[in-house]
């Protein structure tokens, strides 16, 4: 029987064992160790490719930039480069690793909060494709940067336009209480401000990003009709015509699945369980233009327009494996529980704790007999809240794991979709060396694309 989690040609069971992209997934943690992270070059070209298609279904003028903060190893921005996919970043070491890895500045998208004069300084200097402004502070900062370089700065405005959704609040950024973009009210002056400024910024276009993991279409649709409506009336007042808008990403990816975790809330199985239709959410959003404006003005704007989109964790999260081996097992007496202590702890998935994430968990080397047997299993930190189901009796995560009977120590479990912000928020907590990372190519071949730290790598840049 096949699982609802396999993917043909990346995740699949052959033998009772799991195999990665044809590699066998405990001949590999057996020889590079772990805890160690496995990505698919196919499955993430195959990604970048499907959003590219499903948007350009929509709107024919279509910019897909991929998240680097989702994950920015070098191999995967150079597999998204290679997919055809450009790029958003989110500081001056993003930019500089996307430079590194063979973007162009016109690929480049470049967000953030709270930019220096010198993030500023590079992202204006290189010419990228567009620099989104946070506030109006931000926009003369910018300006006064740029007038400094004797440069043109290409900015979007980001608009927060009290867009919610149903995902977890700490992943909505388009509420008026998150601290991303600037005020509806302060768009006419950010604009005027731009205009008047023709020497140093050139107004690219508006942006919203309505946040992660989003579950429904009608917050996409919503997004795009208020920034529409901002380029229907600048248009219609001033003639000027916005170069893009950018959506954002946010595009949910599946993470329960062979219906786990039975004990979740509705609401947090249904933001697990969300798989949303990219190219239908956007023909819904495309086709509410129609009350916006004219047909002219909307065709006029659709032919000058470029719709851009975001995403980050449906690129890169189904693509990643991260495998970790038991380590230790107890057995508690007085509850019946039995205790799997892996070697992969919320150092490596901080959103285990930030947002009680779920990882779907599967024995990597017994993955074809049932998963029935509850299991604590836990992480290796001294931190009790390093574990792998719920402990605030808010029913956020499963209270157990399910597995094959009698697991043990040495057994290696693979967590799935664990390629979006894991290794790009990874520390060494508790003084553990980083783990290893491996991409099988599209030739099925292995490849070490991060080598595992050292004990050496923990005093790296003390004095």
């Amino acid at each position: 029987m096949k699982h609802d989690w396999e993917i043909e040609g990346w995740r699949e069971i052959r033998h009772g064992r799991l195999l990665l992209g044809g590699v066998d997934a405990g001949s590999l943690a057996e020889r590079e160790g772990t805890p160690l992270f496995v990505f698919s070059e196919r499955r993430i070209r195959g990604n970048v490719h499907r959003l590219t298609e499903a948007a350009r279904s929509a709107f024919k003028r279509t910019k897909l930039c991929y998240a680097a903060k989702a994950n920015s190893l070098s191999a995967v921005l150079r597999a998204v480069r290679t997919a055809g996919a450009d790029i958003e970043v989110n500081s001056g070491g993003e930019l500089y690793k996307a430079l590194h890895c063979g973007f162009l500045p016109e690929q480049i998208v470049f967000n953030g909060v709270s930019k220096t004069d010198e993030e500023i300084g590079l992202a204006a200097g290189r010419g990228i494709y567009a620099i989104n402004v946070d506030s109006l502070y931000e926009l003369e900062q910018i300006a006064r940067v740029s007038r400094r370089l004797g440069r043109r700065a290409n900015v979007t405005l980001r608009m927060v336009p009290e867009i919610g959704t149903r995902s977890h609040i700490g992943l909505q950024t388009a509420l008026l209480t998150s601290k991303f973009g600037m005020s509806p009210e302060h768009l006419p002056e950010a604009i005027r401000f731009a205009l008047d400024e023709p020497s140093a910024l050139r107004l690219a276009g508006v942006h919203i990003h309505v946040g992660s993991q989003t579950p429904d279409p009608g917050p996409y649709i919503d997004a795009f009709s208020a920034m529409w409506r901002h380029l229907v009336s600048v248009y219609e007042e001033t003639g000027f015509i916005f170069g893009h808008i950018n959506l954002g990403g946010g595009v949910p990816v599946r993470y329960l699945y062979d219906g786990s975790a039975l004990s979740l809330p509705k609401k947090e199985r249904e933001m697990l369980e969300a798989e949303l239709d990219t190219g239908e959410t956007l023909r819904q959003a495309v086709s509410g233009i129609d009350r916006l404006a004219s047909d002219q003005v909307n065709s006029t704007l659709r032919e000058k327009v470029e719709l851009v989109l975001e995403p980050g964790r449906s690129v890169i999260a189904d693509a990643g494996v991260l495998l970790t081996r038991i380590r230790n097992i107890k057995h508690r007496p007085e509850t019946g529980e039995t205790w799997l202590m892996v070697d992969a702890g919320y150092e490596l998935l901080l959103s285990m704790t930030n947002y009680k994430w779920y990882y779907h968990m599967v024995a990597a080397e017994r993955t074809g007999e049932p998963h029935t047997a509850r299991y604590k299993v836990a992480g290796p930190l001294c931190d009790s809240g390093d574990v792998y189901f719920d402990i605030e009796g808010k029913g956020r995560l499963p209270d157990y794991r399910l597995l094959p009977e009698a697991m043990k120590p040495g057994d290696v479990l693979a967590l799935l979709n664990a390629g979006a912000y894991t290794m790009s928020q990874m520390t060494a907590y508790n003084g553990r060396p980083l783990p290893a990372a491996v991409m099988v190519t599209m030739n099925h071949h292995p490849e070490l694309i991060r080598r595992r730290d050292t004990f050496e790598d923990l005093l790296l840049n003390e004095v």
